[in-house]
């Protein structure tokens, strides 16, 4: 007869035991769901535009000064980073006939692209804006609009094996993340391209020439522009352009 009560007891233990399993459960869950930096980062429409300042590649004095507006989740932009500017790389800025500036340009329909901004900008405070801004361009799929339209819900995580991928101070990339100082230099950026006429990407301005984002230029196009302009520029500068030997066209798609 006394065995009776204990078991009781022991049911009530027992079911004490399941309800703080689930309660810790849901905790934890909460914890993972709500964790700084694991979502895609918002911006704060209270932070003013700085000063546009565009990321540099090549040298500052180039004759032909290139301008690209760009967005890191616009596929025509990832094909442009692909298979193009590989061949613009090695055979124009280089060279030191172009100096080739990219400039923030997040549109608002592509949901983790101002993470990626914040992402790279991050990167450029450890000296790797261009390492970073290739392999965004290189997994966009990995974190961007799939061949199904789909985004992933978690893009910092894809971001932070990249990180650690071009041997950043990850500890310090994650806290420029969470204070996002960068802010206001995207959003400058974004207003330089708007003050333009700019509305979609990729587009390219190369000297004096605008180029509009309805298809990505390839290698051989993107050179005829670059040599007009630097038969604007003067002889000296088209003798220089007589030596850059053209590529094949790597294609072209639409961007956004």
């Amino acid at each position: 007869m006394a065995k009776a009560p204990v078991r009781k007891q022991d049911n009530r233990t027992f079911v004490g035991l399941l309800v703080l399993v689930g309660v810790i459960g849901v905790a934890a869950l909460g914890y993972v769901l709500t964790r700084p930096g694991e979502k895609p980062l918002t911006v704060d429409p209270s932070i003013p535009a700085g000063t546009a300042e565009g990321y540099l590649l090549g040298k500052p004095d180039a004759p032909v000064q290139v301008m690209e507006f760009g967005d890191f989740e616009c596929p025509g932009c990832g094909n442009f980073a692909n298979v193009t500017e590989p061949d613009v790389r090695a055979r124009l800025v280089n060279t030191g006939i172009v100096a080739f500036r990219f400039f923030d340009f997040p549109l608002s329909v592509h949901r983790n692209s101002w993470t990626a901004h914040i992402a790279a900008s991050c990167a450029a405070d450890q000296g790797k804006f261009w390492e970073m801004h290739d392999r965004i361009y290189a997994g966009q799929n990995e974190w961007g609009l799939s061949g199904n339209g789909e985004v992933t819900t978690n893009p910092i995580k894809v971001f932070r094996n990249y990180a650690t991928e071009i041997g950043l101070d990850v500890k310090k990339w994650e806290d420029c993340l969470a204070a996002k100082p960068h802010e206001a230099r995207i959003k400058a950026n974004a207003a330089e391209g708007t003050r333009r006429g700019i509305t979609g990407t990729p587009t390219f301005i190369i000297g004096n020439k605008m180029l509009p984002s309805d298809h990505v230029i390839g290698y051989d196009e993107f050179k005829r522009y670059v040599d007009e302009a630097l038969a604007a520029a003067g002889p000296d500068s088209g003798k220089k352009a007589a030596k850059v030997a053209p590529a094949q066209d790597g294609g072209a798609k639409k961007g956004q």
